[in-house]
């Protein structure tokens, strides 16, 4: 086997003797411009100079020639135009470039870019393979198997042939297609054949009763000898020289090698419908895409099959067999007919994406697909995990004017809606791919900066709301996921100490720059409200999650999804939307707590007096709670004997019932933080006491007239509250006036205590 070499230069002809010289400006890690053996080239349908993603070149043409300038990855020199870089960043597959001279466009020059990743060939067929086999799955919702026409219609629309051929090509050119093929021709199922032919009555073993009444009147005859039985007992003296007998012999043409030798013949047909339309418009063999020696290819290798000596017996099939045992069942055939009604159903598939992103043009984007991909593997889990009815997917196909349609494409916003019971709690379910969260103001949902777009979205909230209430209340919860193919070492989203701040200017300068994914995570967490956590997936090994809080969400990080063939890793996945539904199912967490405090605190706009005064940063060696959601005690103190004792024994006592009944008595009395006391006639205070204790506790009259209560309590029970002296400069020496405060009221009912907030009582500040 000839393995490709690698070079410091290539050079690549055109226009007859002219060459396009190309140089790697410097080496790293993998081998940056290789030059394929021919062999090689048939089998991947590359070209045969390969440079590498990411990358860096240089190039030279003869001085009357130049390339056409690509933004981003061909930039001539300004000075020699014949000269320049080639910087193939991001962009993975053929490249095709114009050369030009004085005369205008004279030729053009054809290079693969390799994507860095090892397995981006086996990948980009399994992810083509697994995208044509969900779509499938959705095609059967509007065409039965059972009713497939006999010959598929390949006279399409030239733009859309190249896609329907990246469907087919992903199914017949995957190693279990040829294994299938393989196993049929080397274990082909046979049946008997009968055929007369007329043989040597001496050769005959045993005789049929036709046979017999023939060899009385057979003609050609032999005479036998008088002594023979037949001569001597049945006065027979002559029989035929040959009697005609009934051979069976082993026979391939059967019904279900019928169908295969028809399967072979028409995707060997197709391939040739792809060759003759690039041939119409592509006169030139040297412009002709790479896809025209891929379909050449694959033509010649389904004529290989069809030449085996099997076929040659088998004839053209009357009907399909669909329902045969032998097809469903038997290995190799079972695989051909899964194959066939993928390759029906794909024919008439339109998947405009594939032409949007211009896949007809030979770009392989490996990256791209890889979004696809994952789409069709997380609509697929979260239709398990929440039991989406199929009929929510039902809008992915629709019926166009030359086929069914597939309804994705990258930008294009798309979403499936469900419900959920989890642990008694019901959920509303929206998965959304490419859903654009536009820039809104508050409460609304959407971003509070700029437009953001993640690939995938996942929305949870309770199913009493509608989506526009659980926004604005603060109900909902976003899990965004972006795709990262060319994603495939954590450190590089995640190290500070392996890759330097100097090395992560030069990959984004080179366009390899892969922690900026990870920043964006940030970025989705930040803007969009409600977000709950923006995860990468990535085809690697290694999960990587950070969390906010104590709980999972929210959080950040990235989850391996591959599509290679030891495992796609989405159970990683499957166990974290688990753990997310859980979690949010759970009425008693903090992430809970923490989205009703914010509904409550930003339902209503801040009003318009600002606090800038002197307060307590710290009370018992923790922070102080917000002025707003801090509570003051007012009351009063009828005497000077009564304030020397509240000052010496640190308490202060209310009531809870008199005569007329129980008091009402507010949360906010009872969780009072500070206590202002006010004197008969003084209507300014600066009396502020710190109230200690979780809680007031209940006393009896006896135990106060036990403490020295100065005069008889007339109630029963009080409320009483511990209380410590305010710190020196804190509340810079301020008095209140008592007047200003929206519970207080003149006469006999200025002694009744009630609370106000710590702001709104500094808004009563009457000087210091």
């Amino acid at each position: 086997m000839t393995h490709p070499c690698s070079k410091e230069q290539v050079t690549i002809p055109f226009a007859g003797e002219k060459c396009l010289v190309i140089f790697a400006e410097k080496r790293i890690e993998k081998e940056t411009l290789l030059e394929l053996p021919g062999s090689s080239i048939r089998e991947h349908g590359e070209e045969s100079v390969q440079l590498l993603e990411g990358a860096s070149y240089e190039y030279e043409l003869p001085a009357e020639y130049l390339l056409e300038a690509i933004p981003r990855i061909i930039h001539p020199s300004k000075i020699h135009k014949n000269t320049g870089r080639i910087t193939p960043g991001i962009h993975v597959g053929r490249l095709t470039i114009p050369v030009y001279t004085n005369g205008g466009e004279c030729s053009r020059v054809s290079l693969e870019v390799r994507s860095v990743k090892a397995k981006y060939r086996s990948e980009y067929r399994s992810m083509l393979e697994d995208i044509t086999s969900e779509c499938t799955e959705l095609l059967m919702i509007h065409s039965s198997p059972v009713t497939q026409r006999f010959t598929v219609d390949h006279e399409v629309n030239s733009q859309t042939l190249y896609q329907r051929f990246a469907f087919i090509k992903s199914i017949a050119d995957s190693d279990g297609f040829r294994d299938a093929v393989q196993r049929v021709l080397s274990m082909p199922v046979m049946s008997w054949k009968r055929h007369s032919e007329d043989r040597d009555i001496r050769r005959l073993r045993r005789i049929t009763p036709s046979q017999i009444r023939r060899i009385a009147s057979g003609p050609d005859r032999i005479a036998l000898p008088d002594g023979h039985p037949l001569n001597r007992r049945l006065n027979i003296s002559s029989v035929p020289s040959r009697l005609r007998e009934e051979i069976k012999t082993d026979t391939a043409d059967t019904p279900e090698n019928r169908f295969v030798k028809h399967v072979l013949q028409e995707f060997q047909r197709f391939c040739g419908m792809v060759c003759r339309h690039i041939e119409k418009r592509k006169r030139d063999p040297e412009k002709r895409p790479h896809i025209y020696r891929e379909a050449h290819a694959l033509e010649e290798r389904f004529g290989e099959y069809l030449s085996h000596n099997i076929f040659r017996e088998v004839s053209r099939p009357e009907y399909l067999p669909l329902n045969s045992p032998v097809l469903q069942r038997k290995e190799g055939y079972r695989k051909i007919l899964r194959t066939w009604l993928m390759f029906d159903l794909a024919a008439k598939l339109t998947w405009d994406a594939l032409e949007k992103d211009q896949y007809n043009a030979g770009k392989r984007d490996v990256a791209t697909l890889y979004e696809y991909w994952l789409f069709f593997k997380l609509l697929r889990l979260i239709q398990e995990i929440f039991s989406i009815k199929p009929e929510a997917t039902e809008k992915l196909i629709k019926k166009t004017s030359d086929g069914l349609g597939l309804q994705l494409r990258a930008g294009k916003h798309i979403a499936i809606q469900g419900e959920y019971l989890y642990k008694n709690r019901r959920l509303k379910i929206e998965f959304n791919y490419n859903r654009t969260f536009s820039q809104t103001d508050y409460p609304a949902g959407g971003s509070w900066t700029k437009a953001m777009r993640p690939d995938y979205t996942l929305s949870l909230w309770p199913a009493d709301f509608k989506r526009k209430e659980a926004e604005a209340q603060e109900l909902i919860v976003h899990i965004h996921f972006d795709a990262k193919y060319r994603v495939d070492d954590l450190r590089y989203l995640i190290s500070k100490n392996e890759v330097s701040l100097d090395e992560e200017k030069v990959e984004q300068k080179e366009g390899r720059y892969k922690r900026a994914d990870l920043l964006k995570m940030h970025a989705y967490k930040d803007a969009i409200r409600r977000t709950a956590g923006a995860y990468v997936l990535y085809p690697g090994t290694k999960t990587f999650k950070r969390t906010g809080f104590h709980e999972i969400i929210p959080g950040l990080g990235a989850f391996p999804v591959s599509p290679s063939n030891d495992g796609d890793g989405i159970e990683h996945l499957r166990v974290f939307i688990l753990e997310v539904v859980s979690h949010f199912a759970d009425r008693a967490s903090q992430r809970e707590e923490l989205s009703y405090r914010a509904y409550e605190v930003h339902k209503e706009e801040p009003g318009a007096n600002e606090l800038h005064e002197m307060l307590p940063e710290m009370i018992n060696g923790y922070r102080a709670a917000p002025p707003a959601t801090t509570t003051v005690l007012v009351g009063y103190c009828k005497s000077e004997q009564q304030h020397a004792w509240i000052c010496e024994k640190g308490l202060y006592n209310i009531r809870i019932d008199n005569k007329s009944g129980p008091e009402k008595i507010s949360s906010a009395v009872t969780g009072a933080r500070y206590l202002l006391m006010h004197k008969p006639g003084e209507l300014e205070s600066d009396d502020l006491w710190l109230i200690t204790g979780d809680s007031p506790v209940m006393m009896s009259k006896k135990i106060l007239l036990t403490e020295g209560y100065p005069t008889n309590p007339s109630q029963e029970h009080y409320l009483v509250y511990q209380l410590k002296k305010i710190e020196e400069g804190q509340f810079a020496n301020c008095k209140w006036d008592v007047r200003k405060f929206s519970g207080y009221k003149s006469g006999r009912s200025a002694a009744r205590p009630f609370a106000v907030t710590l702001s709104h009582m500094m808004e009563a500040v009457a000087y210091t």
